[in-house]
C-alpha cells in the first residue's frame, strides 16, 4: 500500500494486517500479506464471539510495530487524498447550489499539516455483546469488534479520520476521542447528551475528525453510563512523515492499556447505587492489556491470565501508557527498571527518569524503557495499584501484574524451564500524595522552537472552581440506612458538584440546543463563576451539605484567554479529582495544597514551560490552576474522571460562541446526526414546528439561525422550496 503519488512512504506488510484486522466489521478477516510472518500480528479470528487480541497472544510480540517506528509509517484500512471532495457532496452542490453546505464541506475539508500530505483513515466500530472470562467467571460485556481492549487506531499528525460506529448492542452508545481537539468538529466529539443524541440499539453514526497539532497516545472510549468499563482502546498518533521524534527513537512500541474489571454487570452496579443513594460495589480486579494477571490467583494458575512482554537485551521501548480504569488513579512501576517520561496526554514533556508515575483516569503518557544489556530468562513485575486518599473499601485497594522478561535463546538447554525468581518493584503507599506532588512538578512543556508552549501571558476571563462531594438529602419519610438513604452516616445520598452545582444531563443535546437557539427548558447559561458562599474549602466542613441540582452551562467570548482555578474541598473528605476538558488542551500554571490564594500564589505561576494536558487531578486538600484560550467554538463538557464521581454531578459544561470570522463559526449538525436526532428532542418541542424548512435554511436568514428546525440545514437543503 502506498500513501498516495510519487515520494510516498511505503506502509509495512505487518502495520498494514494489523490496521485491517483492528478496522475491519467483526468476523471480517483481512489477509494475511505474503511477507508478513504469522507472529507478527495478533490474533483475532472468529472476533464476533469471543474475546481473542488480549487472550490468544498474552506474550506481547512488537514485531508489527517494528516498521511503525522505523519507517514513521502509519496505518489505514481505507486512504484517500484528503483533497477530494466526497462524490455525494459533489453531487449535493452542483444540484442544489446551497451555499452553507459549500461552507461546510470547505470546512470539513480542512488543511493538511504543512509538509505532509493528509490522508483519511477509516475504521469500522461493531458495537456488540460479547462473551469474556475473566477471574474463573463468564459474563457477557459490551465490546467494539469483539475485542476487550477494543482496537487501535493509527494517524499521523494531520491526518482526518472516520469511524463509522454501528451499534449492535441493547444500550444507547457515544464514542468520546479523549483528548482529541476537534477544532471545528464539536458534532463528532462524542458524549451523550451533551454534543449528540446517544446512537440507538441498531442505529449507526459516522465520527469524522482531523488529528491538529497533536503526536502521542490517546484513546476513545464509550461515553455513555460506564459503558466504558470495556468500550475504549487506544488512538495512536505518529509525527508527520519524516519527522522524527524529539528523543531517542524506540526500538519497540507498544500499547499498555489499565483496566479494571468486575464480575458483575456494571450497568446494574452503577444503577444500584444510584438508586440507594450509596457508594457502588468496588471492582474485583486491575487489567494490563484485559488481563488481570497472577496476583488474582487465575484460574488453575494459567499463564495467559498474564499480560507478558518479552523484551530484548538493550533494546529500547515505548510502552503507550493510558489508564482507562473507572474509578482509580495509579502508580506504576517497572521492577529495577527506570521509566522515562518523553509525553503525556500526547503532548511532549522535557524527558525525565522516574522510579514509578502516577497515572489518572483519563490520562496517557509515553515512557521509554530500555532493557538491561544480558539477563537471559530474566524476570520483572510490571505492577499498577491505586492512589486514593479516601478510606479502604470504597475503592479497589489490589495490585495487578504483567510479566517483563528477557528473551532466551530458543536452543538453550534451560529453554522453556524458567525457574528464575520474579522481581517485585516498590510503589509508592496507596496514599502517598508526596509521591504524586514530586512527579506532577517535574512535567514541563519542551517549550522549544518545534514545540512552543503557547501561554496565555494575560487572561481576560476568571474563575475560581470548588470540586468535591457532598449529598441530597433523603426523601421525606425514608428511614436512615433505608434502601434510599445509604450515602454519608445513612442520613443522606452522595452527590458531588463544581461549585455546588450537581450537573444534571439534559434529554435535549446541549451543542443542538445551542446551535437552534433553543435553550429555553433544556439549560441555563448562568453557571457560577465562584462559590456563591466561601468558606474555609480544606478545612472544617459546614453544616450544611448539600449541593443544588442543574443543567448550566458557563459562556466564554471566542479567543479568550481563560484563567481557571479548581479547588479541592474536605465536605465529605479531601480526594483527588481528575479533571478532563473536552475540544481543548490547557496549561497547568499553578498547584499546591489547602486554600488557594489569590493574592499570593500567582506570582508562583509558571508562564514558560508549564505542562499542557487534557486531564489534570486537582490535587487532594489543594488546588491546580490552568490556561487555555478559547479558540473552538461549540459546547465542551469538563467533569471528573472517576465515572462515579461523574454519575453523582462533578460535571459542567463550556459553551464557546463563534467568532467573526467564517473559519471561527460552528459548522451545522452532519446529515446522519440529524437522521435520529429528533429521538432525544422532547415532544414539546416537536409539536410546535412551524417554519418552512428549506426556505430558512437554504437562504441568507441561515446564517443568522433563524428558525427553530435550523437542526437540519444540510438535508433540507436537499428538497429547495421552490
Amino acid at each position: 500500500m502506498e500513501e498516495g503519488g510519487g515520494g510516498g512512504v511505503r506502509v509495512s506488510a505487518e502495520l498494514e494486517y494489523y490496521a485491517q484486522q483492528a478496522a475491519a466489521p467483526a468476523g471480517a478477516a483481512a489477509s494475511v500479506p505474503s511477507s508478513t510472518p504469522s507472529s507478527a500480528a495478533p490474533s483475532m479470528a472468529d472476533t464476533s464471539s469471543s474475546i481473542t487480541a488480549a487472550d490468544s497472544n498474552t506474550e506481547m510480540d512488537t514485531g508489527w510495530w517494528d516498521d511503525l517506528v522505523r519507517e514513521n509509517s502509519s496505518a489505514s484500512i481505507a486512504i484517500t487524498k484528503h483533497t477530494e471532495i466526497s462524490k455525494e457532496i459533489k453531487v449535493a452542490m452542483s444540484l442544489l447550489r446551497c451555499s452553507l453546505l459549500i461552507a461546510a464541506a470547505l470546512v470539513l475539508c480542512g488543511t493538511a499539516v504543512p509538509g505532509a500530505e493528509a490522508v483519511m483513515r477509516k475504521y469500522h466500530f461493531d458495537v456488540q455483546m460479547t462473551s469474556v472470562t475473566k477471574l474463573c467467571s463468564t459474563k457477557s460485556i459490551v465490546t467494539v469488534n469483539g475485542q476487550y481492549p477494543g482496537p487501535t487506531l493509527f494517524a499521523r499528525e494531520g491526518d482526518h479520520v472516520e469511524v463509522n460506529v454501528v451499534n449492535n448492542s441493547p444500550y444507547n452508545m457515544s464514542i468520546h476521542w479523549h483528548g482529541v481537539r476537534q477544532l471545528l468538529s464539536g458534532w463528532y466529539d462524542g458524549p451523550a447528551y451533551i454534543t449528540q443524541c446517544p446512537i440507538q440499539p441498531g442505529q449507526s453514526y459516522v465520527y469524522k475528525f482531523q488529528i491538529a497539532g497533536q503526536r502521542g497516545t490517546l484513546w476513545w472510549h464509550a461515553h455513555v453510563s460506564w459503558l466504558r468499563a470495556t468500550v475504549h482502546g487506544p488512538i495512536v498518533i505518529l509525527p508527520p512523515a519524516g519527522v522524527p521524534y524529539p528523543f531517542p527513537a524506540p526500538d519497540h512500541e507498544l500499547p499498555v492499556v489499565f483496566g479494571e474489571w468486575w464480575r458483575n454487570d456494571t450497568e446494574a452496579v452503577i444503577a444500584q447505587a444510584l438508586r440507594s443513594g450509596g457508594g457502588p460495589n468496588v471492582s474485583d480486579a486491575f487489567t494490563i492489556n484485559g488481563l488481570p494477571g497472577p496476583l488474582y490467583g487465575g484460574c488453575s494458575g494459567k499463564k495467559e491470565d498474564a499480560f507478558r512482554l518479552t523484551v530484548k537485551p538493550g533494546k529500547t521501548y515505548m510502552l503507550r501508557l493510558i489508564n482507562a480504569a473507572l474509578n482509580d488513579e495509579l502508580f506504576f512501576a517497572v521492577a529495577n527498571h527506570t521509566l522515562t517520561v518523553v509525553d503525556v496526554d500526547a503532548l511532549y514533556v522535557k524527558p525525565f527518569a522516574v522510579d514509578s508515575l502516577l497515572i489518572a483516569p483519563g490520562q496517557t503518557s509515553n515512557v521509554l524503557l530500555t532493557a538491561k544489556p544480558t539477563f537471559p530468562g530474566a524476570r520483572y513485575y510490571m505492577l499498577a495499584r491505586p492512589y486514593a486518599t479516601t478510606r479502604p473499601g470504597t475503592f479497589d485497594n489490589s495490585t495487578v501484574a504483567g510479566v517483563l522478561e528477557y528473551e532466551q535463546d530458543p536452543d538453550s538447554p534451560t529453554a522453556g524451564k524458567n525457574n528464575m525468581p520474579i522481581f517485585t518493584p516498590t510503589l509508592p503507599q496507596i496514599n502517598d500524595t508526596s509521591a504524586v506532588s514530586n512527579y506532577t512538578a517535574k512535567l514541563r512543556s519542551l517549550a522549544s522552537a518545534a514545540y512552543p508552549a503557547a501561554v496565555p501571558q494575560t487572561v481576560d476571563k476568571e474563575f475560581f472552581f470548588t470540586v468535591g462531594l457532598g449529598t441530597h438529602p433523603c426523601a421525606a419519610g425514608v428511614p436512615v440506612n433505608g434502601s434510599t438513604c445509604q450515602g454519608p452516616n445513612g442520613t443522606a445520598r452522595f452527590a458531588a458538584s463544581i461549585n455546588n452545582v450537581s450537573f444534571v444531563l439534559p434529554t435535549t443535546a446541549l451543542l443542538q440546543s445551542h446551535y437552534t437557539g433553543m435553550s429555553g427548558g433544556v439549560y441555563a447559561s448562568n453557571f457560577p463563576f465562584a462559590p456563591a458562599n466561601p468558606f474555609n474549602y480544606t478545612g472544617t466542613p459546614p453544616n450544611n451539605t448539600n449541593v443544588m441540582n442543574g443543567t448550566k452551562a458557563l459562556v466564554l467570548p471566542f479567543g479568550a484567554a481563560v484563567e481557571l482555578v479548581m479547588q479541592d474541598t474536605s465536605i465529605i473528605g479531601a480526594e483527588s479529582h481528575p479533571l478532563h476538558l473536552h475540544g481543548f488542551n490547557f496549561f497547568v500554571v499553578g498547584q499546591g495544597f489547602g486554600n488557594y490564594d489569590p493574592a499570593r500564589d500567582p506570582a508562583r505561576f509558571n508562564l514558560v514551560d508549564p505542562v499542557e494536558r487534557n486531564t489534570v487531578g486537582v490535587p487532594a486538600g489543594g488546588w491546580v490552576a490552568i490556561r487555555f484560550r478559547a479558540d473552538n467554538p461549540g459546547v465542551w463538557f469538563m467533569h471528573c474522571h472517576l465515572e462515579v464521581h461523574m454519575s453523582w454531578g462533578l460535571k459542567m459544561a463550556w459553551l464557546v460562541l463563534d467568532g467573526s470570522r467564517p473559519e471561527q463559526k460552528l459548522p451545522p449538525p452532519p446529515a446522519d446526526l440529524q437522521n435520529w436526532l429528533l429521538h432525544c428532542l422532547r415532544p414539546t418541542l416537536l409539536s410546535t414546528t412551524t417554519f418552512n424548512y428549506a426556505s430558512i435554511v437554504c437562504s441568507p436568514a441561515r446564517v443568522q439561525r433563524v428558525g427553530r428546525d435550523d437542526f437540519f440545514p444540510i438535508v433540507m437543503c436537499f428538497f429547495p422550496s421552490n
